[in-house]
């Protein structure tokens, strides 16, 4: 295993969802103190949702807070599959409303044409993040870095911080194939980056990745195998 990962596993998804929003919490209090302002990179999906929840409800400067989307489906906030409306409805409450919300979908037609004007709003975040956090499917992708997907190369080589994906339909995409993504080089403007994870069956798509080096065929291997960022690998069963 790479000095870098460092695995935190718990006994309980409560211990988990705990540790991971004190975490969180302290790491933005920190950026704060140091920079006037925090960044936070948040992905959609179960396992974080408890753990957004727990964070709204802490007590933070949220509005010295930008909250940015590490991935986004091409379609509007008000469908049922939007990223955007499900960190609303998590995270974006309570104490936490008061943050500053930074999401990915635009009015352009795909997602390529609207990569450019994605990327300007990412542009104007600072240059490092507090914490960017990605979980993890059951096909090995992070992010919208989908296996062998259309636009993964240019995802992992550009040195733009998002990047166009059009994914291989599968039981894991769904019919919404069409994405925006951070790019690697865009995962790894982060201090830390903090992989959620949770069950066997997952746990085992993870170990799977550890152990193989095909990047196309699992993407999270791009992240694994990086020595750049810390990454914390939380889970639970």
């Amino acid at each position: 295993m790479p000095a870098n990962i460092t695995e935190k596993f718990f006994d309980t998804k409560e211990a988990y969802n705990e540790a991971l929003g004190q975490s969180l919490a302290t790491a933005l209090s920190q950026g704060i103190e140091t920079d006037g302002r925090s960044v936070l990179l948040v992905s959609g999906g179960s396992s974080p949702a408890p753990a957004y929840k727990y964070l709204s409800g802490i007590d933070l400067n949220w509005a010295q807070i930008d909250v940015a989307m590490v991935d986004e489906r091409w379609v509007d906030s008000d469908h049922e599959k939007s990223n955007e409306a499900f960190i609303k409805q998590t995270l974006l409450q309570d104490k936490a409303q008061n943050a500053n919300f930074v999401v990915m979908k635009n009015n352009a037609d795909t997602a390529q044409t609207g990569q450019a004007e994605c990327e300007l709003s990412y542009q104007k975040l600072k240059s490092q993040f507090e914490v960017t956090i990605l979980g993890m499917g059951s096909d090995g992708h992070t992010a919208s870095l989908f296996p062998h997907a259309d636009g993964l190369a240019n995802a992992l080589q550009t040195s733009d911080t998002t990047a166009a994906i059009n994914a291989i339909e599968s039981n894991v995409t769904g019919k919404i194939t069409e994405r925006m993504t951070l790019s690697l080089a865009g995962i790894l403007r982060s201090k830390v980056i903090k992989l959620l994870i949770s069950g066997e069956e997952k746990l085992a798509v993870y170990k799977q990745a550890l152990a193989g080096e095909d990047v196309a065929e699992m993407p999270l291997r791009a992240v694994l195998q990086q020595t750049q960022v810390p990454v914390e690998v939380y889970w639970a069963p």
